[in-house]
């Protein structure tokens, strides 16, 4: 599924953004928030990921990206891609057993294991921001 923002030349804005993802817009700025203080030395920056996939909003440190999220039509998906130490504290977390099982059947890469959450609910709000603090601890 690809990004609800597919024209290169037209980065989106807030305003764009609420519109986009109505109900779940404050989940996104309290993630967004979240881990910005968590990481005090991330930055937040659009990306456009060419044609196929549009735009997506990135999370980095100086080293690595903490945080990706993928605007779609009212709602949004939130990325990570957790190394080794980071996989077993997860597993080892109290996040939910579904996104435990997603991580563990995720293929694994040099850099780590992916996963993608749809951002629907508090719920899910609140196991990403654990998510967030393993990813940084990490």
């Amino acid at each position: 599924m690809q990004s609800i923002f597919m024209d290169k030349g037209k980065k989106p804005g807030e305003a764009e953004l609420k519109s986009a993802l109505s109900k779940t817009f404050p989940y996104w700025k309290t993630i967004e928030e979240f881990t910005l203080k968590a990481e005090p030395s991330a930055k937040g920056d659009w990306h456009f990921s060419g044609a196929k996939f549009g735009w997506s909003y990135r999370i980095s440190d100086k080293k690595r990206v903490v945080i990706y999220l993928l605007p779609r039509d009212g709602f949004f998906k939130a990325a990570f891609v957790f190394g080794g130490k980071a996989y077993e504290e997860v597993m080892a977390s109290d996040v939910s057993d579904e996104i435990k099982n997603e991580l563990k059947a995720a293929k694994p890469y040099a850099e780590g294991r992916g996963i993608r959450l749809e951002v629907k609910s508090k719920t899910t709000v609140r196991d990403i921001k654990k998510l967030i603090k393993i990813k940084v601890g990490n």
